[in-house]
């Protein structure tokens, strides 16, 4: 038998209060995995004759386990896992003695092909909820299953006077409470080789702060900054982009470039000959696919941003691409029509598509739409209105940026239905 330690649990879609109430032990038996990569069973073995779905953390199908049930009143009850009574086959040890207390990982214990098929099966299931009959690809792996990840952001609760600093992530289910992380086997070995200094460097200085404070170190081509206002170069396949520390990029740096070029041939196999790159950011899809088409167009609301996509195309001597600076509320008003010439690409953030812009994207009608999501529930959801409007989903990969997480991206290919 394992046992388990004492471990809070992740928290639902509506994350609410631990119930007071008193809590309930007993045994149950695994069904499968839900979509953030919790155990599900629907019914409890114990003798409490509960017929209750529970959801538990850090257990696999197949595996009998006894847990406590925390949370009742809810239609799927959660539970905390005390201890591996019958283990699947599948059960490995995790590569991180944090693995159950650190809230960054959710399926250490899963082995990694078996994490990509579930991946995959979570999309599927995802758009199959929408109503929309969709081919999803395998799930395409990362070069690595650990040290891949370019940035981490740890943070420290508010100081408190002869107790023991902890830096780090917070802990599994909970809001506040810090996992201290000496090592994050997530992180790149760069990063990982900093982070005794940069933890020393901040717990010096903790004594000054009357509150928690969140930090940044990232690693990239240019090499390993703590600053989140100094410019960092990263390499792209051939191209080299510049932005802030603090700015979004992906930080998978190893998949990246098996993405963007999928995304860019998925937009160049449409037959159009322009490309507009919404979200641009700071150029990293538009100047990728400066090659591939004769005109490219970044829009971004961020002024900064735009400027800093507008260096990266200097940088890289590209100069058929253009950014242009659009209110959310007119992103396609400076673009030329018609266009049945043109693909879209849009990498909204994870809260996907508002229906202001959808209604934009369906009135400006490209020949093809690629949707970049780091969301399969809002991507399903925005497809349902793409294909409502007259769009097919001609391809969807699912991408591993995130492996030894419950986080998936994922690639739609759209075109006008005939």
């Amino acid at each position: 038998m394992l046992r388990a330690p004492r471990m809070a649990s992740t928290p639902a879609r509506d994350p609410a209060p631990r119930k007071a109430s008193a809590p309930f032990e007993g045994e149950f038996e695994i069904a499968s995995l839900d979509d953030f990569g919790r155990g599900l069973t629907s019914m409890a073995t114990s003798t409490s004759g509960s017929g209750a779905a529970v959801r538990i953390p850090f257990t696999l199908p197949g595996e009998r386990v006894r847990a406590r049930l925390w949370r009742q009143d809810v239609p799927v009850a959660e539970g905390d896992l005390l201890e591996v009574l019958r283990p699947s086959p599948e059960r490995i040890a995790p590569a991180c003695p944090l693995f159950g207390a650190c809230g960054g990982c959710q399926i250490q214990h899963l082995p990694y092909p078996s994490q990509l098929a579930w991946k995959t099966t979570v999309v599927r299931q995802q758009l199959a909820a929408a109503g929309l009959k969709v081919e999803v690809t395998d799930c395409v792996a990362s070069p690595r299953a650990y040290g891949y990840r370019s940035k981490i952001t740890p943070h420290h609760e508010k100081p408190r006077g002869g107790r023991p600093l902890a830096i780090g992530f917070l802990k599994v289910g909970r809001r506040h409470d810090v996992v201290d992380v000496e090592r994050c086997p997530l992180a790149t070995e760069g990063i990982n080789a900093h982070l005794p200094a940069f933890r020393a460097e901040i717990a010096a200085a903790a004594t000054e702060r009357r509150r928690g404070s969140t930090f940044l170190i990232r690693e990239a081509a240019s090499g390993v900054t703590t600053d989140p206002d100094a410019r960092v170069t990263e390499r792209v396949g051939p191209l080299a982009l510049e932005f802030f520390a603090r700015e979004f990029f992906q930080n998978n740096p190893f998949l990246l470039p098996r993405l963007v070029e999928f995304v860019i041939e998925s937009a160049a196999a449409s037959g159009a000959v322009r490309l507009v790159d919404t979200y641009s950011g700071s150029g990293l899809f538009a100047l990728a696919a400066a090659t591939r088409f004769q005109e490219v167009t970044g829009v971004e609301v961020s002024a900064g941003a735009i400027a800093a996509a507008r260096q990266n195309a200097a940088r890289n001597d590209l100069t058929n691409v253009r950014f242009v600076a659009a209110d959310s509320s007119r992103v396609f008003a400076e673009l030329p029509l018609p266009a049945s010439d043109a693909a879209v690409i849009i990498d909204p953030p994870r809260k996907g598509c508002d229906d202001k812009f959808l209604a934009q994207l369906v009135s400006f009608a490209p020949r093809a739409i690629v949707y970049v999501s780091c969301n399969p529930e809002t991507l399903a959801r925005d497809l349902f209105q793409l294909v409502a409007a007259g769009y097919r989903v001609r391809a969807l990969q699912p991408f591993d940026m995130f492996p030894q997480t419950r986080h998936v991206e994922c690639v739609a290919v759209l075109d006008r239905a005939s």
